[in-house]
């Protein structure tokens, strides 16, 4: 038994020496890799502060800082306040802090801010809502390390600045190999889009038994009539006009079927054309009984008219007795659900 215990306490003490050394090795070597992609996985280990970060190739669209001989000021704890600049209608400037935002929990990184400026001339109560991305230039990758945190940043009188006060650990940043000081110079950015909500929504309801949802077709002198798809005239049902289709000879090797065929059509005026969800039983009626021959079809059609979904509910030869009166068929379709769309307040 003791030996038992001391072989268990053997294996664990060598698991726990190869974990840690494991671990060890892996942050190594995240840290010291040069490839882009470890580079990446690096940055990867900071989603704890809910930040994302990736490298890209578009410069930011909003503003580009570039400071040259960097050496000069990087131990300084001044924040460094750019030109104001226009974006999205409105005018901003960068604040950055080389040595980190101390009083913003940046300590040993970089941290950057846009904040607004000129906002004596906005109107009383006004709010700006901003999507903010942050930028580093790589200079080794010609790349941009994009930085952001998937919220919306409301600037307002009480909330004039924004930004991340751990941009960029300061070891990474002045690491040389990394590439974000290249010949004593490096560039900071900016990308500022407005988030304005939208007034309206898109509203997609589904009706059940919508008004005038049964359409008769009685196709006459059907013994004459050709090897060909034969159409009705279109109904309207919903926002959607429909017509029904079919062979009178039949489709399919052997014995043919009757093919029953439900097809799109447009879209009343002022409609909002959007695909279109139709739900239909297809029916061949018995005119002399109640014996007819049903099926159902569903489907979602599309904007572009002529997409048809159908059935073959009857071989042509038992096209007889109540199905066959005075040389006509008599086909229909009730529309037991469609989708209707419009646009609506939110």
């Amino acid at each position: 038994m003791e030996n038992r215990t001391w072989s268990l306490r053997v294996i664990f003490f060598v698991f726990f020496f190869i974990t840690s050394s494991s671990a060890e090795f892996l942050i190594r070597q995240v840290t010291e890799s040069k490839d882009s992609s470890v580079l990446e996985t690096e940055y990867n280990l900071n989603t704890n502060l809910g930040l994302t970060r990736v490298l890209r190739n578009q410069r930011p669209s909003s503003k580009i800082v570039t400071i040259g001989s960097f050496s000069v000021i990087r131990e300084r704890s001044e924040p460094y306040e750019s030109s104001v600049f226009e974006a999205s209608g409105y005018k901003w400037r960068l604040i950055l802090y080389v040595t980190g935002n101390k009083n913003d929990g940046g300590n040993n990184h970089v941290s950057l801010y846009v904040r607004i400026e000129d906002t004596e001339s906005l109107p009383t109560g006004w709010e700006v809502d901003v999507d903010l991305k942050l930028f580093v230039h790589n200079a080794r990758q010609r790349q941009y390390l994009t930085v952001s945190d998937g919220t919306v940043k409301r600037y307002n009188q009480g909330y004039r600045e924004w930004g991340f006060a751990q941009l960029i650990p300061l070891s990474t940043f002045h690491n040389s190999s990394q590439g974000y000081i290249v010949q004593d110079t490096c560039s900071f950015g900016a990308e500022i889009f407005i988030v304005k909500p939208v007034e309206q929504q898109e509203s997609v309801t589904f009706v059940s038994n919508p008004p005038n949802n049964v359409f008769t077709w009685r196709l006459l002198r059907f013994s004459t009539l050709q090897n060909k798809f034969y159409n009705s005239p279109s109904f309207l049902v919903g926002d959607r006009y429909w017509r029904l289709e079919t062979n009178p000879r039949g489709v399919g090797p052997g014995a043919p079927h009757l093919p029953f065929n439900l097809e799109a059509q447009g879209f009343r005026p002022n409609a909002v054309a959007t695909t279109t969800w139709g739900a239909v039983n297809l029916r061949l009626r018995d005119q002399l009984g109640s014996n007819h021959r049903l099926g159902y079809s569903a489907a979602w059609y599309p904007i572009r008219p002529g997409y048809k979904v159908g059935l073959n509910i009857i071989y042509i030869r038992d096209l007889r007795g109540g199905y066959l009166v005075n040389d006509s068929i008599v086909l229909e379709a009730e529309m037991v659900m469609v989708s209707v769309t419009n646009i609506v307040p939110i």
